[in-house]
């Protein structure tokens, strides 16, 4: 069974940063699509940024210049580093990623929260 796990959330003041990981893990073929979400209270959950397998990464407008994403594909891994944090990127982060395996499908992990405030 496949699972990803989500770490490096937390409080943290405007400007500062946070890295996010995600590691997936189980009967992997292989990991095509990787990605990460937030979604705000009250708000629709909206892509923050993508990766593809050949590392040619996507971002939301709204965090272009200011969020990084990456990923393993050794380790199986994707990792968001976020600077200049604004408090309206506060949000549930999620980590997705289309897997090979059985069934071959997207998967989310469980999230994890992050809080810009002074």
């Amino acid at each position: 069974q496949v699972q990803l796990v989500e770490s490096g959330g937390g409080l943290v003041q405007p400007g500062g940063s946070l890295r996010l990981s995600c590691a997936a893990s189980g009967s992997i073929f292989e990991i095509y699509y990787m990605a990460w979400y937030r979604q705000a209270p009250g708000k629709q959950r909206e892509l923050v940024a993508s990766i593809g397998n050949s590392g040619s990464a996507n971002y939301a407008d709204s965090v272009k210049g200011r969020f990084t994403i990456s990923r393993d594909n050794a380790k199986g891994t994707v990792s968001l580093q976020m600077n200049s944090l604004k408090p309206e990127d506060t949000a549930v982060y999620s980590c997705n990623a289309f897997i090979s395996s059985v069934p071959t499908r997207p998967y989310w992990g469980q999230g994890t929260q992050v809080t810009v405030s002074s």
